[in-house]
């Protein structure tokens, strides 16, 4: 997960007092009688680099459009920089968008591509090459301006596009899903070119995508998007240590979900019944006995062994699959239940022994692991 600057340093989300740069108010929009959009506010900060996260059909490209104005909404209102854009066209926005396509005009060169909207404003040919000359080593491109697009591999025009969207100077930049079309490696790579772009111009990015983590690798905040609403806002660190619900835990990163109710609700212990058997966690406010609920335990915090295991909760079960991936192992052990646990584990250098298939095993983990999940 990376560190930028901007969440380092300023976490303007944090302050009160802070205005926000992107203010988005009760938006939804509506095909027929679907809500795509449904009711929702938002507060970005100017220099952000947020992502809206979310499976297909959740509503994220819908907003990023309305956005740029290439939607009208059905309700609600949008500020950038503390103009209303209620009746604004995309065409008059301080906006860019970078579609997932990458849009690219086949029989120009680079450098025309790049060039293309500001010669298209009538900005002189001679500052219009000074600039597309200035985004090309900014995206580490130099050396590549009269080539097509058939002769970049797909992170160039990755770059190509992010550079053509960039040079207009706009104070948001709009990207859906930027990186899609990469393979992983090399999609792996971009996001930290991507990052450093962003902080190097300071521009404000909001970046669509369902890739999980992606948006945990770039991203300031995340906003989870489900069925056309945002369910969670935080920085990255919060949206994976303290999900809301239910569905966020299980949308971002792998986890292990319990079904259960409240037995016991004391002030420093809390116990819930599962089919599994008793589990104990942290206490949460307001919960009383027999409430139904959740326990999330994400497969890092647990624990294997072929002995009991000294920890608040520890079950017996049977490893039934083994992927190696070198630094770690993932186990998929049954429990006695019936319930499969998923279960990762760094592997230590020659070790010998490891716990393999058809092991009866332990796992456990601490009170502070199982995270209560109300939603």
């Amino acid at each position: 997960m990376s560190e930028h600057i901007l969440a380092a340093e300023a976490k303007p989300w944090r302050d009160e007092m802070a205005k926000p740069f992107v203010r988005i108010r009760g938006i939804s929009k509506f095909f027929g009688d679907l809500a795509a959009v449904d009711d929702v506010s938002l507060d970005i900060y100017r220099g952000e680099l947020f992502c809206l996260l979310g499976g297909s059909g959740c509503g994220k490209s819908t907003l990023l459009r309305i956005l740029a104005g290439f939607e009208t909404p059905s309700a609600g209102s949008i500020e950038i920089d503390g103009q209303d854009m209620t009746g604004v066209g995309a065409n008059l926005r301080p906006t860019n968008m970078m579609f997932q396509s990458y849009a690219l005009f086949p029989h120009m060169s680079v450098e025309k591509n790049i060039a293309y909207g500001l010669l298209r404003e009538g900005v002189s040919k001679s500052e219009a090459m000074s600039r597309t000359a200035d985004m090309l080593s900014l995206v580490k491109l130099d050396g590549f301006a009269r080539r097509k697009p058939h002769q970049l591999s797909g992170g160039q025009k990755q770059r190509v596009a992010l550079a053509r969207s960039l040079i207009k100077q706009p104070k948001l930049l709009l990207l859906d899903e930027p990186l899609g079309a990469l393979d992983k490696k090399l999609r792996e790579e971009t996001q930290f070119e991507l990052i450093r772009i962003q902080e190097d111009l300071g521009v404000t990015f909001i970046v669509v995508t369902h890739d999980q983590e992606e948006a945990m690798t770039l991203s300031t905040r995340i906003g989870v998007m489900d069925a056309g609403r945002i369910v969670q806002v935080g920085e990255p660190r919060q949206i994976y240590e303290t999900p809301n619900s239910k569905f966020v835990a299980d949308f971002i990163g792998s986890v292990n979900i319990f079904d259960g109710e409240v037995d016991v609700a004391a002030p420093d212990m809390m116990r819930v019944n599962t089919a599994e058997g008793a589990i104990l966690c942290e206490p949460l406010a307001g919960l009383k006995a027999r409430q139904k609920l959740h326990i999330a335990v994400r497969p890092e915090r647990i624990q294997l062994s072929r002995a009991p295991l000294e920890l608040a909760n520890s079950m017996p079960g049977m490893v039934e699959e083994v992927a190696y991936l070198g630094n770690l192992s993932i186990y998929r052990v049954r429990l006695e239940g019936g319930q499969c646990l998923k279960v990762s584990a760094a592997n230590g250098l020659h070790e010998e022994n490891p716990i393999t298939w058809d092991e009866p095993v332990f796992v456990g983990w601490s009170s502070t692991a199982s995270l209560v999940l109300i939603a």
